[in-house]
């Protein structure tokens, strides 16, 4: 790693400040934490943002390139000083890198868990009114053996000789420039600043095991495709028998034999003969809720009777209030029937007979027809407002 604050941005010496800070930006966004969680990637994360906190501000920049110290101090073998990347990651992350708050300290061995995902399927009557299932997860438990300790039971974590318990250790580098002193993660203890001698053979010292194991989810009323219901601390137990994260179940629902669904409402269509359309006519249609377990002899209304009043036309739609989906956050959509009116293709004599006695009643053996012209655009309306006046 180099010791020159120039070269750990990757610019000239003479590089502009815009040029800075685009290289820094460009550094940062490779070595953010949030990206590489490793211990070297964060340790070059600190020097390359404490270098470009110095190198973008003109003083502290002026005051490098004369060979002193940004920060005021001076340094520099005349002045019997070393400079340390240690003291400008101090100055602006805090700390030391010995004493009481210094450095980053040991890593924790206990640690949350991550998130878990499964999906389950459903139909549409669940999911418009509700409903309780089983479900067989698999995931990270914590271990029985050594209660998460990842140790094997009668023993204990032993603070690692190499470090002290400190999780790191002190690199010194002499240069021209003074001694360089960084931290690094302890190897011998990875950095967690114990070691465990005698690992629990039952998890091999993880603290937590993989388990298949069965959960009661309820579904809340109104859920949909995309939904995802929250089990709070059902997901992975974390290292060393840690918190355990959420668990979450994402809903999908099955399509149903007769309706369709639109956010809360639901759709379907009734197809209606030609002469039903045109005198009237009844339908017997089931509701959503004939497919909830409990059937028919629950007082649980399954089917009702939709009314096709006289001379309803094909496309025409019933809305019927209340009868859709109930909303999560109350209230219920509504059921929309479309009608089709079916023509017949096929006729016998005597029903093509009737037919004919019909349109002459009606004078429609010969329609003219009723013309019209097409969905006129914007300017043919305008003009016929004009004409019109």
């Amino acid at each position: 790693m180099s010791n020159d604050l120039y070269e750990l941005l990757g610019v000239q010496r003479d590089a502009s400040a815009d040029e800075i800070k685009k290289a820094y930006r460009r550094l940062a966004r490779q070595l953010h934490p949030d990206v590489n969680p490793d211990a070297e990637s964060q340790e070059r994360f600190k020097q390359v943002t404490a270098a470009y906190e110095v190198l973008s501000d003109p003083q502290k920049r002026a005051a490098y390139d004369r060979g002193g110290d940004p920060f005021g101090g001076g340094f520099g073998a005349g002045q019997g000083a070393g400079f340390s990347f240690t003291d400008i990651m101090d100055a602006f992350f805090g700390g030391g890198a010995g004493g009481p708050g210094g450095g980053r300290g040991p890593r924790p061995r206990v640690r949350r868990g991550q998130d878990a995902l499964i999906r389950l399927e459903i139909d549409l009557a669940e999911a418009a009114f509700g409903v309780s299932r089983e479900l067989k997860v698999d995931t990270a438990v914590r271990c029985t053996t050594c209660d998460g300790e990842g140790a094997a039971p009668g023993s204990h974590p032993v603070p690692c000789e190499t470090c002290r318990g400190a999780g790191e250790v002190a690199q010194v580098q002499r240069s021209f420039l003074g001694e360089i002193r960084t931290l690094r993660p302890c190897a011998a203890c990875r950095g967690f600043g114990t070691i465990i001698p005698d690992p629990c053979r039952e998890c091999s010292g993880d603290g937590r095991v993989r388990s298949r194991r069965t959960l009661t989810v309820k579904i809340p009323a109104g859920v949909d495709t995309g939904t995802r219901v929250q089990l709070s601390e059902q997901g992975e137990v974390g290292p060393g028998g840690g918190p355990a994260g959420d668990l979450y179940v994402e809903i999908h629902v099955a399509a149903h034999p007769v309706f369709d669904r639109h956010g809360n409402d639901l759709h379907c269509s009734v197809t209606v003969p030609m002469a039903a359309a045109a005198l009237g006519t009844t339908f017997t249609l089931p509701t959503l809720e004939a497919d909830l377990e409990q059937g028919a002899g629950s007082g649980v209304e399954t089917e009702f009777e939709l009314v096709i009043p006289p001379g309803t036309q094909s496309g025409h739609q019933e809305v019927l209030r209340g009868r859709g989906v109930p909303g999560l956050r109350g209230g219920r959509g509504d059921l929309v029937v479309s009608v089709a009116v079916e023509t017949p293709t096929k006729l016998d004599a005597r029903q093509e007979e009737l037919l004919r006695e019909l349109a002459a009643i009606r004078g429609e053996e010969q329609p003219d027809g009723d013309v019209r012209p097409a969905h006129k655009s914007v300017f043919g309306r305008l003009r016929d407002a004009f004409t019109a006046h």
